[in-house]
């Protein structure tokens, strides 16, 4: 029960690390909403922001100005969440493949190997947390900003809904925290 149940959050843990690689990397944190008149596809992301041409398929990005510029807090309270919380569920990932039991690696002291993977579930947990802090307070500050605008009726040409990068960052914060349960309340 206990290998079968380490595999499973390894599985999970691997995959949700993935997910939250993605999430970071990748430039569609948001996305203008559907609008039949749109020729152009516009996404913003924590590095970058797209457009993709719909009649042709040609994609332009332009690059922010530099890591240490000024930004929107949003861009820089996520990034800094989501770059922890990818290294923190790396650390787990990697400390879980040593406590595994089908690993030899220590394997003539068992209860080192459960200190391991209870501590990669205490890590992968604090990972998750941030992750998911990241992606919901961008989320919530583009439905905010959308808001205000449509409060104040002020129509820009475009406005933006959050996009899959953003529901990315959210699934693998969530599938972190599930494999951090997973390790640490059932693995006795």
């Amino acid at each position: 029960m206990s290998a079968t149940l380490q595999v499973t959050a390894f599985g999970l843990a691997l995959l949700s690390t993935l997910f939250l690689l993605l999430a970071t990397c990748t430039d569609c944190w948001m996305v203008n909403a559907d609008d039949s008149l749109e020729v152009s596809h516009k996404c913003r992301g924590l590095w970058r922001e797209c457009v993709t041409n719909m009649q042709d398929g040609v994609r332009t990005c332009d690059q922010y100005d530099s890591i240490l510029a000024d930004h929107p807090v949003k861009i820089v309270v996520t990034r800094t969440l989501m770059i922890t919380a990818d290294l923190l569920a790396g650390l787990a990932l990697a400390m879980l493949v040593l406590g595994l039991d089908c690993i030899t690696f220590l394997k003539e002291d068992p209860h080192i190997k459960l200190k391991m993977c209870y501590g990669a579930g205490g890590i992968l947990g604090a990972g998750s947390i941030l992750g998911l802090i990241g992606s919901v307070w961008y989320a919530v500050d583009v439905y905010v900003e959308r808001a205000m605008l449509v409060s104040h009726n002020i129509f820009l040409g475009v406005h933006y809904d959050f996009g899959w990068s953003c529901w990315l960052g959210m699934a693998g914060s969530t599938g972190c925290f599930v494999a951090s349960v997973l390790l640490t309340c059932c693995l006795c």
